[in-house]
């Protein structure tokens, strides 16, 4: 008995769904929807940042036209031109109405202390301040990761016992203290190798050019970063840690080690990775405030960055300045928070499925 040729064929391609361009835009698209539900509240909530900026520094007591003049002795009518320039003299919801309008033309007014547009004295802060923060930033998240890894990975001893404790000392040090306290042991004259590092500011008056200008900021960059790094760098260790022990008593590492991988192996290609994903989210986030940048370092350090900004602003004060400050910082901590979420929708297919 012979069998028909056509029962020996293979199916009909047409039995199984064929993987096209189609299927694959499909594939995408929770992930496109997924990313403009994010943008749409990054929106939202930049435009409650922009309303509660307005009316939170309205809130602080007194009258900004007096905070102005400080000792400067004025007339009646000239306190009134005064508040006339600075808009105080209108209703609160013309005034709200003119920031709001203002501020999505990027405009976000003049300052009195440095008679300056705020949009251009913090484009000129924003270098310095991705300077040092990140720099800082880089340090720290490969410092902690590294630290986070090997001491999860042998949980319970010297190395863990030692680099944790110490992390944890360190985050929770206040960073003016630390500042000043390696202010004064390698710079001010006090410790016992004094005058190693500059006590102040990005350059000195004569700094020189070409490529010894770089050498010359990173010089003055040491101590302002290392301070940095030691407050934040517990932050990632203890995530990373946290995050690998999880990972440790998983199935799918015993197996690795099951089918005779070595130890490093089984680390570096299975459980990392895995671990790795809970710490996107803090490292956007810390990105976020790189623009932001540190007001404790800069102030201390007198590094002329945002956060510097931000505190000679609050002495003035000058209202100006804190506001356009504060909406930018809240800014970009709200856009690195989105690309967070992005971020781990794509890399976390678990998250994509659920």
């Amino acid at each position: 008995m012979t069998v028909p040729p056509d029962t020996l064929s293979d199916p009909e391609p047409a039995a199984f769904p064929a993987a096209g361009p189609g299927k694959e835009r499909g594939a995408h698209r929770p992930v496109l929807r997924y990313a403009l539900a994010k943008i749409g509240g990054a929106a939202l909530s930049i435009g409650m940042v922009i309303v509660a900026t307005f009316f939170l520094f309205r809130l602080i007591p007194g009258d900004p036209a007096i905070a102005y003049t400080r000792d400067v002795p004025l007339s009646p009518e000239q306190l009134d031109l005064l508040r006339r320039q600075m808009g105080l003299d209108k209703p609160l919801t013309q005034q709200f109405l003119d920031f709001v309008t203002r501020t999505l033309r990027l405009d976000l007014g003049t300052s009195y202390e440095y008679k300056r547009p705020v949009a251009e004295l913090i484009a000129d802060r924003v270098g310095p301040t991705l300077v040092l923060v990140g720099t800082g930033l880089v340090i720290a998240v490969s410092l902690g990761l590294w630290q986070g890894t090997r001491a999860a990975w042998n949980h319970g001893g010297r190395f863990d016992r030692f680099s944790t404790g110490l992390s944890l000392v360190l985050w929770s040090v206040p960073t003016f203290w630390l500042g000043l306290l390696l202010l004064m042991v390698f710079a001010a004259g006090v410790g016992p190798i004094p005058g190693i590092f500059p006590t102040r500011g990005m350059e000195d008056v004569d700094a020189p050019g070409g490529p010894l200008y770089l050498l010359h900021v990173a010089h003055h960059l040491v101590l302002p970063c290392l301070t940095l790094v030691a407050v934040v760098y517990a932050q990632y260790l203890l995530v990373m840690r946290s995050s690998l022990l999880d990972e440790i008593g998983q199935d799918y590492v015993t197996t690795a080690r099951a089918k005779g991988l070595r130890d490093d192996e089984v680390r570096r290609r299975h459980a990392v990775p895995n671990a790795l994903l809970p710490t996107v989210t803090l490292v956007f986030i810390h990105i976020g405030f790189v623009v932001g940048g540190a007001v404790s370092v800069e102030t201390v350090y007198s590094w002329p960055g945002l956060g510097l900004l931000f505190y000679e602003a609050i002495k003035g004060p000058d209202f100006a300045v804190m506001q356009g400050t504060f909406m930018v910082v809240c800014t970009a901590v709200i856009v690195m928070n989105t690309l967070a979420d992005v971020a781990y929708h794509v890399l976390d297919p678990r998250v994509r499925s659920a």
